[in-house]
């Protein structure tokens, strides 16, 4: 047990992190929309209606759209951009790591797929940034249905008519929900990557290591 929480810590730390996080949005946002319910003169939502309400949805599928991009734009922007000196950046004198991969399909321990073929190799290849690229555009979808009934049970609120899913993909309101994530999260990418010039975590593979010169680039 004590080999598995060793081997598998930061993932169980980051999930546990998730999930407390997830329920303190929930409870904080149950009770503030019931406030603002109760100011209205409206009913208030027990638990596990709010857990059904569009709002709490947009919010949720919101913040994951905006880490999913952010996550696969670094993975495949770092394939062909680089930055002298930062951690987060592959080196541009390096060879290509993954040059051909039937030869190194038969290296001891290298994945089975690459073996399956030119076009498994290839969908294996760039498995990663197609499964966030997926998630990202599967918590945007959400975030737009969510985010459009909503916006219409706010439009029917005032008397007016309320937009179909189709038009309000091209309505302000979304994608003003997105770009306020969207604009950060590019920003704090950019900063770590300058910042892991100069600054060092120690054992983080994050950082480089704390006596690397500036100049080194790759962690």
């Amino acid at each position: 047990m004590s080999s598995f929480l060793r081997n598998n810590g930061l993932t169980i730390v980051l999930m546990l992190l998730f999930l407390g996080s997830l329920l303190g949005q929930f409870l904080t946002g149950w009770s503030f929309h019931n406030e603002e319910l109760r100011r209205h003169g409206e009913q208030a939502l027990s638990l596990g209606q709010f857990a059904a309400d569009p709002l709490f949805i947009s919010t949720v599928f919101e913040n994951w759209e905006s880490e999913f991009l952010q996550m696969s734009a670094y993975v495949l922007l770092t394939c062909w951009f680089f930055q002298k000196g930062s951690a987060e950046s592959s080196d541009p004198k390096d060879p290509p790591r993954d040059a051909d991969l039937a030869t190194q399909a038969g290296k001891p321990g290298a994945p089975r797929i690459l073996r399956a073929g030119p076009l498994a190799r290839a969908l294996y290849a760039n498995s990663l940034g197609i499964a966030l690229l997926l998630l990202f555009i599967m918590s945007f979808v959400m975030h737009w249905f969510a985010s459009t009934r909503e916006a219409a049970s706010e439009a029917l609120s005032h008397g007016e008519t309320p937009l179909t899913t189709g038009q309000y993909l091209w309505d302000a309101q979304l994608w003003f929900e997105s770009f306020q994530n969207w604009q950060s999260e590019f920003l704090s990418t950019a900063v770590l990557v300058v910042l892991t010039i100069f600054l060092r975590q120690r054992e983080s593979p994050e950082s480089k290591p704390v006596a690397a010169p500036h100049g080194q680039t790759g962690a």
